[in-house]
């Protein structure tokens, strides 16, 4: 017998449990996962605040990469709560016990003077050229505005800072800020893919903002045209949401690293060395910091830089895109991050290896004597060279050192 909208309705209301506005309110209260599955125009007119948006047209493929955990409870809601009604239908026919429709949808959430918001829309534009962000749920409108909102330090804009400055700007991250005080030289062009030919002898700077600003007119670029040392560097870190650490010396490193733990700032860090690089994520607090990794740097005969030792030009490339990788899981906060973790990589060997990190416990930056002392005010000043100790890689998860890593400028 053929069955009619009314009765498929009614079955599917039948099947699944529904509750009020008020009743979702509490469940949201409780942190229960919430799933707008209205068309992108109605989001657009305001949504439930921490809702996923997932359009209806879409539950079916998206669902399982929004919320993987079957078990999870879920409440979806539409305008009036009939499509939220099917939608809970399906995801229980997909493994998701605890769909639960709320009657009323956002209409009676106004109405019961429940808090909604109105979320950042994209121009035409933006549409359209994020569009591919758009589709990933991880992402979404909402997570594009939020790149669009945020800032990036790029500390070097050479083999590591080019690569990652280029597919951050591609990615909408809508201001780069970019520390180098150095100008282009033709044997940067093998890596350093930001500059052209035709720029040699011009300030890296420059030539940076021209290429970024020639690929997305989106993004703001901040120069800073100086040498980032101890009298400057709280300026020109303050108010970024992330740092990119390119740099080319153990002083700079440390410098950075002092200055970001003390203002909360994660850091993404590599180097490379010929054939090899290595990659980190160091997020105040949360795992050890640079310091941690390396109590004190090797002597220079260890670490020559690449105007010595040499680079394949592919290695900051690589290493480079890793780190914008790393940048973007953090401004969206997805994923996990290389916190607590060092990634090293063979070229030659197409492998990569992973070493476990901790923190330092007697750190003198980020151990919770150093925090305790900074927010006493009276925090020791530190030398950016510590020499009183052979170097040892440390916070190796397996304990003790690790020999030695040659690190270089990229």
């Amino acid at each position: 017998m053929t069955k009619s909208y009314a009765d498929l309705l009614r079955e599917a209301k039948a099947s699944i449990s529904e509750v009020n506005a008020t009743e979702a309110d509490r469940l949201r209260a409780e942190g229960v996962t919430f799933v707008d599955v209205r068309e992108t125009s109605e989001w657009e007119q305001g949504y439930i605040p921490g809702a996923i948006h997932v359009a209806r047209s879409y539950l079916e493929q998206q669902i399982e990469a929004a919320i993987p955990d079957h078990d999870a409870p879920v409440v979806l809601y539409c305008a009036g709560g009939v499509r939220s009604a099917f939608a809970a239908q399906t995801l229980q026919q997909l493994g998701y016990a605890n769909a639960i429709s709320m009657s009323g949808g956002f209409q009676s959430w106004k109405s019961a003077g429940l808090p909604w918001q109105a979320p950042v829309v994209l121009s035409k534009a933006q549409q359209q050229r994020y569009s591919r962000h758009l589709l990933i749920p991880e992402v979404g409108t909402a997570g594009q505005s939020k790149l669009l909102e945020s800032k990036v330090l790029l500390v070097g804009a050479g083999g590591l800072g080019s690569p990652a400055a280029l597919y951050l700007a591609a990615a909408g991250v809508g201001t780069l800020g970019i520390i180098d005080f150095d100008v282009v030289d033709v044997s940067n062009l093998q890596r350093q893919i930001l500059h052209t030919t035709d720029r040699v002898g011009e300030k890296k700077v420059e030539s940076a903002r021209k290429t970024i600003q020639a690929l997305n007119p989106d993004v703001t670029v901040i120069p800073h045209e100086e040498m980032l040392v101890g009298s400057n560097v709280e300026r020109i870190i303050s108010g970024y949401d992330a740092i990119l650490d390119g740099t080319d010396t153990f002083e700079t490193r440390y410098l950075l690293n002092d200055a970001a733990v003390a203002a909360g700032i994660p850091v993404v860090h590599a180097s490379v060395f010929r054939f090899e690089g290595q990659l980190t994520t160091f997020i105040p607090y949360e795992g050890p910091c640079y310091r941690c990794l390396y109590p004190t740097p090797p002597p220079p005969e260890l670490a020559p830089g690449c105007s010595v030792a040499g680079v394949l030009g592919v290695v900051p490339g690589i290493m480079g895109l890793l780190q914008a990788n790393e940048v973007l899981k953090v401004l969206l906060g997805i994923g996990t991050t290389l916190a607590g973790r060092l990634l090293l990589f063979d070229a030659l060997e197409a492998e990569f290896t992973e070493l476990t990190l901790r923190r330092d416990p007697t750190c003198p930056v980020c151990s919770d004597d150093a925090r305790a002392a900074r927010e006493r005010g009276d925090a020791p000043t530190l030398s950016a060279f510590p020499t009183d100790a052979p170097f040892v890689l440390g916070g190796a998860g397996f304990g003790g050192s690790f020999g030695t890593t040659p690190e270089a400028r990229a």
